[in-house]
């Protein structure tokens, strides 16, 4: 397949980049700074350097591509509008380039719902973590309206805690429902979630939930 990846620097986006390239798909990777790709991944993605906020300066990257994976995050916890910023410009470059399928990575403590246990759902989520990480979930919640509101066939996938250390190379799943007892999950294991829903028709305009 060919893919692109938005966010392609950050710890999730270069396990997107890594696991896809390894297996055999052609990588457009989307970055502000190159040389924060690693270089043994330069030399096999096609490198692209845009601001992802011009929907113009990124309309060539996603066209003819089968699917564009945003894995765009806020970093520091002060207010911030990158990822309804970064997610409104690539699904007008979508829209406009004639791209359909796109997956963006969010989170799972935006919601508490029926698949947390009692004790995260009316006490760790609402009294805890949605206060501390207050304005990135303002943000990706703002994403994930923006995105729902498209016309394009677009998956949100919602993982917990994540952690930089290596992936077990399985994870479980829940549409749109979180993962019972998903508390966190390795970068690489999300990485690997993506890829599997690129795929996944039945997870087009659906909200999935991933965990270890």
């Amino acid at each position: 397949m060919r893919l692109t990846v938005f966010g392609a620097t950050g710890g999730t986006g270069v396990e997107i980049v890594r696991q896809a390239l390894g297996a055999g798909h052609e990588v457009t990777a989307v970055v502000r700074d190159p040389s924060r790709l690693p270089a043994e991944l330069r030399e096999r993605a096609d490198v692209v350097q845009a601001d992802v906020l011009d929907p113009t300066a990124i309309e060539a990257a996603v066209k003819g591509r089968d699917a564009v994976l945003s894995a765009l995050g806020p970093r520091g916890k002060g207010p911030t509008t990158i990822c309804a910023d970064g997610i409104r410009s690539i699904a007008a470059a979508c829209e406009a380039a004639g791209a359909r399928r796109i997956l963006m990575v969010s989170a799972s403590g935006l919601a508490a719902d029926a698949g947390d246990g009692p004790l995260t759902r009316y006490v760790a989520k609402p009294l805890i973590v949605q206060r501390l990480l207050r304005h990135a979930f303002a943000d990706m919640r703002d994403a994930e309206a923006r995105l729902g509101g498209s016309g394009l066939d677009w998956t949100i996938v919602r993982p917990p805690r994540l952690l930089d250390k290596p992936g077990k190379g399985t994870y479980r799943k829940a549409t749109d429902l979180n993962v019972r007892r998903g508390f966190h999950i390795p970068r690489a294991d999300l990485a690997t979630a993506l890829l599997d829903l690129v795929g996944d028709r039945a997870s087009v305009r659906h909200i999935v939930s991933v965990a270890t």
